[in-house]
């Protein structure tokens, strides 16, 4: 292939991107009146190799998505929309068994995705009648619930990122929800902004700022926890930036 026609096909494949990403990453699902979702994702470039996605399941469940996807720009961008649209494909057909979405997901992405491609994922479906989040970290930063007392359960339970290992069997965790209860998950790059002396944000200021802003709706949430990083960081970001909250009413 010469070089014009390899340039067009990386611009072809840069515009596909985009277009792909930018309504997955606009939209939310419909609103379900026993739950309060948001999220939002702060991108460095254009193409973000980071993913949410809540999608609406029948007797009024919500599954609930958050992924990164390896290394930057458009290989990042590609793979972390196969994984997207992956997820969307499987829980179709998976019925409730969460942890039957992600081996199909994590099957159709090694296959089709380079050796050294991978993305961590956290899939995890809310049933606000039986007030219950199954879930399946797929090697992801844990999301947390916070109690109404500020007390804190770690959604821990799963295996290795999708697309590392072709038959991996994931551990299905589940967790008992009540009503108020805050459910945040992040990306890197929220965790890992620094400040002025190069210190990192971490796990313990997104901590604070997500106790901070309990009782708040899921989107003033996201709002407070990105202004919070700001303040710490000056507003200096380095890499994509995902949070998404879902609150039990």
């Amino acid at each position: 292939m010469g070089a014009d026609a390899l340039l067009l096909e990386n611009c072809l494949d840069w515009a596909a991107a985009c277009e792909v990403q930018q309504p997955s990453m606009r939209d939310l699902a419909a609103p379900i009146d026993s739950l309060d979702y948001s999220a939002s994702c702060r991108q460095v470039h254009q193409l973000v190799g980071d993913c949410y996605d809540f999608v609406p399941l029948p007797d009024q469940r919500l599954s609930f998505t958050i992924g990164d996807a390896s290394g930057k720009g458009l290989a990042a961008a590609l793979m972390i929309s196969n994984v997207q649209s992956s997820i969307r494909t499987a829980a179709l057909f998976a019925g409730k068994e969460v942890a039957a979405v992600l081996r199909a997901v994590n099957r159709q992405v090694y296959a089709s995705s380079p050796a050294d491609r991978y993305a961590t994922l956290f899939y995890g479906v809310v049933d606000p009648d039986a007030h219950t989040l199954r879930y399946v970290n797929a090697g992801h930063n844990p999301p947390m619930v916070i109690r109404g007392d500020g007390s804190i359960v770690w959604l821990e339970a799963g295996g290795a990122p999708v697309g590392m290992f072709p038959n991996w069997s994931y551990e299905q965790g589940s967790v008992q929800l009540n009503s108020g209860d805050l459910v945040l998950a992040h990306t890197d790059g929220v965790i890992e902004a620094v400040n002025a002396f190069g210190e990192e944000w971490g796990i313990e200021g997104l901590r604070k700022a997500a106790v901070r802003a309990r009782g708040r709706s899921a989107a003033d949430t996201v709002d407070a926890i990105f202004a919070a990083m700001d303040e710490f960081s000056r507003g200096v970001q380095n890499d994509d930036a995902t949070i998404a909250a879902l609150r039990l009413r």
